[in-house]
């Protein structure tokens, strides 16, 4: 194996402790086995990954071509099975066009992004299997950091709207034919603030120079749990009825 990959595995998921959190904590919700799992805005494919560990048989896709690459040169280099984990170049208003049904779905930090995120619900219900499950986590609306009052903002890769509540992933998923059967949130303050801290270093100094900071750190992002007072993103798991 290439050091650089080497390290890069060491280090996987990266140095993104909000990434970190979730990788830890969401995957004790996915369900195991031998079955079909669509990570829907994969990113660098961590938490479709941790599907892939419990055993499911994972396609990762986005509409990004550099993270399609990334991804697929990472994890053929450290060896994962191709034929239960590989990427495709999908954006989420085409998911149909897959041809594809799905066990579950994970989408996470992706869905803040879409301006039709109500188009994007309905083929996550349409490619789903009855009895299948949406795993869907995005920021927290009502976080001080997310709350800036955007909530029709062009989709140009950024914040289309601030997030989401409990009560907006309701109405957004219910009307959809969804059933909301588990919520929860994520981002203490300390992983918050730790973040920041290593965000402002890695902005400053780049990635390597901050590698410091980052294993000082990687103790106390171990501390952080669900459930926070006031969470950084909001899990929810729904489920598409039998």
């Amino acid at each position: 194996m290439q050091p650089k990959i080497y390290v890069k595995r060491l280090l996987f998921p990266g140095l993104d402790l909000h990434t970190r959190s979730r990788y830890r904590l969401l995957p004790r919700f996915f369900r195991a086995g031998s079955i079909d799992t669509l990570d829907a805005g994969c990113g660098n494919g961590a938490l479709g990954y941790a599907a892939y560990q419990l055993g499911n048989c994972v396609l990762g896709v986005t509409n990004d071509p550099g993270e399609l690459e990334r991804a697929r040169d990472f994890f053929s280099a450290i060896g994962a099975d191709s034929h239960r984990m590989s990427f495709e170049n999908c954006d989420l208003y085409d998911l149909p066009q897959l041809g594809r049904k799905f066990d579950q779905i994970i989408c996470s930090e992706t869905l803040e992004h879409i301006k039709q995120d109500e188009d994007v619900i309905r083929n996550f219900y349409e490619i789903l299997r009855p009895g299948g499950v949406l795993h869907l986590c995005c920021p927290f609306a009502l976080h001080s950091i997310h709350n800036l009052g955007r909530f029709d903002e062009p989709e140009d890769g950024g914040h289309v709207r601030d997030g989401y509540t409990l009560e907006s992933y309701q109405g957004l998923l219910v009307p959809a034919g969804f059933e909301i059967v588990d919520s929860t949130g994520l981002g203490s303050s300390v992983i918050v603030n730790l973040d920041r801290a290593l965000r402002w270093a890695r902005n400053r100094a780049g990635d390597v120079a901050s590698l410091p900071l980052f294993l000082l750190g990687w103790p106390l992002q171990l501390l952080d749990t669900l459930n926070p007072d006031i969470p950084y993103s909001l899990y929810v798991q729904a489920v598409k009825p039998q």
